[in-house]
C-alpha cells in the first residue's frame, strides 16, 4: 500500500528489526512513550506481538520510518478480538504524517481481520499521540493515575498517569 507521499506500509519482517529497534529506542529515550527502559530483543519482540498485522512505514529506500503492531489483552477465547497496540516513528520522520497512513494501515488490516477492539495506554504528556489516535476514532476511555513508578529517563521516580484509549471496529465486534 502507497500514498501520495510516497510512503508505503508493508509487513514487518525480521530483517526490519535493527531499524524497528532504533526507532523504538528514540521513543524510549524521549520518556513519553512506555514504561520499558530499553527495547527487547528480536525474539521476545517477535514472541509477545501478534504476527499479524505488524506493519513498517518505509519510504523510496525501504527502510523503516515508522512500525506499528499489537499483542494479544489475553489467552481467555472471549477476549480474542482485543488488542493493544503500540506506534513508533523515527525522530527525523515525525511531522511527515506518517503515524496517519500507518495507523490507518493497521486499522483497515485490524477490522479485516475480525479484531473488534484497539486499544493503547497513552502518557498525558504525548499529545501528538493523543491527536493521532483521536483522528482515527479512538476515544478515551479513562485516567489510569498513579499506574506506575518510571524507572529510567527524565521521569526516573516519578509515578505516571496513562491515558486508556479505545478503537471499536465499524462492525462493533458483531458477526
Amino acid at each position: 500500500m502507497a500514498s501520495d507521499s510516497g510512503i508505503r506500509v508493508r509487513p514487518m519482517a525480521a530483517s526490519d528489526w535493527p531499524r524497528v529497534r532504533r526507532i523504538y529506542a528514540e521513543g524510549i529515550a524521549g520518556g513519553h512513550a512506555t514504561f520499558e527502559a530499553q527495547p527487547p530483543e528480536w525474539d521476545a519482540f517477535d514472541a509477545g506481538r501478534l504476527p499479524a498485522p505488524r506493519l513498517v512505514a518505509v519510504g523510496n529506500d525501504d527502510e523503516a520510518l515508522g512500525w506499528v503492531a499489537a499483542s494479544p489483552v489475553s489467552a481467555r477465547a472471549v477476549y480474542c478480538g482485543v488488542v493493544e497496540h503500540s506506534i513508533y516513528i523515527a525522530d527525523e520522520a515525525r511531522g511527515r504524517g506518517i503515524g496517519a497512513i500507518l495507523l490507518g494501515a493497521f486499522l483497515a488490516e485490524t477490522d479485516a481481520a475480525g479484531i473488534w477492539t484497539v486499544q493503547s495506554s497513552i502518557f498525558p504528556e504525548n499529545l501528538a499521540s493523543l491527536r493521532l489516535h483521536a483522528r482515527h476514532g479512538f476515544r478515551t476511555v479513562g485516567t489510569r493515575e498513579r499506574i506506575a513508578l518510571m524507572s529510567y529517563g527524565p521521569m526516573a521516580g516519578v509515578w505516571r498517569d496513562t491515558i486508556l484509549i479505545e478503537r471499536r471496529a465499524p462492525s462493533g465486534g458483531e458477526s
